[in-house]
């Protein structure tokens, strides 16, 4: 049975959360106080902490469900600083924590080598929170918490940059599929000769290179999630043998004659507009419809701006840490002229001018080093 350890100063709180998770199976303990859970930790093991954000420290080595009732860029870092798995706010979302929990559960039993009294190993891709307090984002992250469990395919939509990779992981990770395996392609980075052999694969012997039997990213993302990102850009010919593997749930090799069943969640992404690709005659609006049963808008990092002290000093963190270098802190007026950055490459151009910043800066990342950044 799934354990939890629950921290907050507010009794109302943990007996709310205790009645919940009790009725879902969960077991619970509880602490009102620092010292006391500190204490729990050392004689019990825990699957995971709901954790008050009045209560957050780094002395609670076990993966983290913040809870804040005043919402604000401050706690938000500081939660991420200390490996909170998620962030929720007040009232609670109880489907959103019984799924994160589900999650960390599930990713426990899948690395059971792991001591859980340790802090836990660094974060993949996978588990990389989506960052952000503003209206826009959280309407993401809502609806990726609504969809995930569902098998609906789910078309990603955005500018380059704003992150559309990391929602459809979370769309996996929060999914019932999240056990399996998340299979990319990337269609713009694969030849159009070459995208058919790379989703279905080919039998040996099909073409000249063709030297052994290959399996294409549909079986091998069988039972879990392929992500078709940059869908815009797949070939005409391609689009219509992935149309047929979502309409009947099967594909055949190239070269091959035997139809193979696959069990697959299909979601893709795109930063182009596909009812303008149809128009042009380059996309299917039959695959068009069949992708599109949801779609999820990621927005673009100008309309996003109250965002970006958080982002950023998430990205010195994590970049200091990636350099061995100590954390540098950034003035809050470089910060105001970071926030009016037009931001054409989004949350990968604020990253990329971050680690400049840092590797350029002295102790402290000021307005001038911003300014002479935006001179070079």
């Amino acid at each position: 049975m799934t354990k939890i350890l629950l921290l907050s100063p507010s009794k109302g709180v943990l007996n709310s959360l205790r009645e919940r998770l009790n009725f879902e199976n969960i077991a619970t303990v509880e602490a009102d106080n620092l010292l006391q859970a500190k204490s729990l930790c050392h004689a019990d093991d825990f699957d995971a902490a709901v954790v008050d954000s009045e209560l957050l420290s780094e002395d609670i080595k076990i993966p983290s469900i913040v809870i804040t009732h005043k919402p604000n860029v401050e706690s938000a870092v500081a939660a991420l600083r200390l490996g909170a798995i998620d962030y929720l706010t007040t009232p609670i979302d109880m489907n959103r924590l019984l799924s994160s929990l589900r999650n960390i559960a599930s990713e426990n039993d899948r690395v059971c080598t792991r001591s859980r009294r340790h802090i836990p190993q660094k974060r993949d891709a996978m588990m990389q929170p989506i960052l952000g307090v503003s209206e826009a984002i959280e309407r993401v992250r809502k609806m990726i918490w609504r969809v995930a469990p569902s098998d609906a395919r789910v078309l990603i939509l955005g500018e380059n940059g704003t992150g559309k990779e990391l929602v459809a992981r979370w769309l996996h990770l929060k999914s019932n599929r999240a056990s399996g395996p998340f299979v990319e392609v990337n269609c713009a980075a694969i030849p159009s000769e070459l995208i058919e052999s790379e989703l279905f694969g080919h039998e040996k012997g099909s073409f000249t290179s063709a030297i052994k039997q290959r399996k294409g990213k549909f079986e091998l993302a069988d039972g879990g999630t392929l992500f078709l990102d940059e869908i815009g850009d797949m070939s005409l010919s391609a689009q219509a043998k992935v149309l047929r593997a979502l309409q009947e749930n099967k594909i055949t090799r190239i070269g091959g004659d035997v139809d193979i069943p696959v069990n697959v969640r299909v979601v893709a992404a795109t930063n182009k507009d596909l009812r303008k690709e149809i128009a042009l005659g380059n996309f299917r609006e039959d695959l068009y419809h069949r992708l599109s049963v949801i779609e999820i808008k990621v927005p673009p990092l100008r309309e996003r701006q109250g965002d970006i002290k958080l982002l950023a000093e998430h990205f010195i963190a994590e970049i200091c840490e990636h350099h061995k270098m100590n954390i540098k802190h950034i003035d809050a007026d470089a910060i105001d002229l970071l926030s009016h950055y037009a931001w054409t490459g989004n949350i990968r151009e604020l990253h990329n001018v971050v680690e400049r910043l840092i590797i350029l800066s002295d102790e402290r990342i000021t307005a001038e080093a911003v300014q002479c950044y935006y001179q070079a």
